[in-house]
């Protein structure tokens, strides 16, 4: 092989591994950013990954909203019509927000209480997310 030939496959090699390197940093940063749905049911059968940001989705149990005095925490049930699982979450809540909704929330488990770090509801009375639905009709509930 000659010099010429040798650089050159030095430097096919080397941008070969600068693109294998940069796809595997981007999948890395792909995984980073996604967020698994897990039905109550999922969650109290413990398929639940621990300290990994998750989506819990379900209905808002009629009668479960607590709001504590003078702050902006408010703990709340979702349920699956199967199981339910504990919810709290620190902010404003949507609008929509309201018993028997169709709920996101988005966060970790904290031992049996989900700490949500936001809360979508479902945006009319016609729409549930399919990910809510599902979980919903697999649980037996619909």
């Amino acid at each position: 092989m000659t010099p010429k030939r040798k650089k050159r496959l030095y430097w096919v090699v080397a941008v070969l591994a600068g693109v294998a390197l940069s796809t595997a940093l981007a999948f890395r940063a792909f995984e980073d950013n996604m967020f698994y749905f897990y039905s109550p049911s999922q969650v109290l059968a413990g398929e639940v990954p621990v300290d990994k940001t998750i989506r819990v989705g379900g209905l808002v149990l009629p009668g479960s909203i607590e709001r504590a005095e003078g702050s902006l925490t408010v703990r709340f049930l979702v349920t699956d019509t199967k199981e339910t699982v504990k919810v709290e979450f620190t902010g404003i809540l949507p609008d929509l927000f309201r018993d028997g909704q169709g709920v996101i929330a988005r966060g970790q488990m904290r031992g049996d209480m989900f700490v949500a770090g936001e809360v979508l509801a479902k945006h009319d009375e016609n729409y549930m997310p399919p990910e809510v639905a599902d979980a919903i009709h697999t649980a037996g509930g619909g």
